[in-house]
């Protein structure tokens, strides 16, 4: 279970980084109030999962699905580079979280 906590922080983690986007400086209220939100329901599930998980695997893999899912929306969004070396390193990176989710 919380292997799927983590996922969902990690989803919430990508909903709060796109969302600060989308507050223009906390600017504008109902994405200032989504994206906080979204920051609160990441962290607790952070903490749920880091009830059984050891809190280097947790944290590290919670980032990873955060910076893999924003660099990727930001892409399709935002129209950022979608060069091959980022790409590369975007996958790198899941390579990175799928190891330390066996190794766990």
């Amino acid at each position: 279970m919380s292997w799927i906590f983590l996922f969902f922080a990690g989803l919430f983690e990508i909903g709060w980084a796109i969302g600060l986007k989308y507050t223009d400086g906390f600017s504008k209220p109902l994405p200032t109030l989504l994206t906080i939100a979204s920051m609160i329901v990441s962290l607790g599930l952070l903490g749920l999962a880091l009830k059984t998980l050891p809190v280097g695997t947790a944290y590290a893999v919670w980032t990873g699905i955060g910076t893999v899912g924003t660099a990727l929306l930001g892409i399709w969004l935002l129209g950022e580079p979608a060069t091959v070396i980022r790409i590369a390193c975007i996958g790198l990176i899941v390579c990175g979280i799928v190891g330390l989710k066996l190794a766990a």
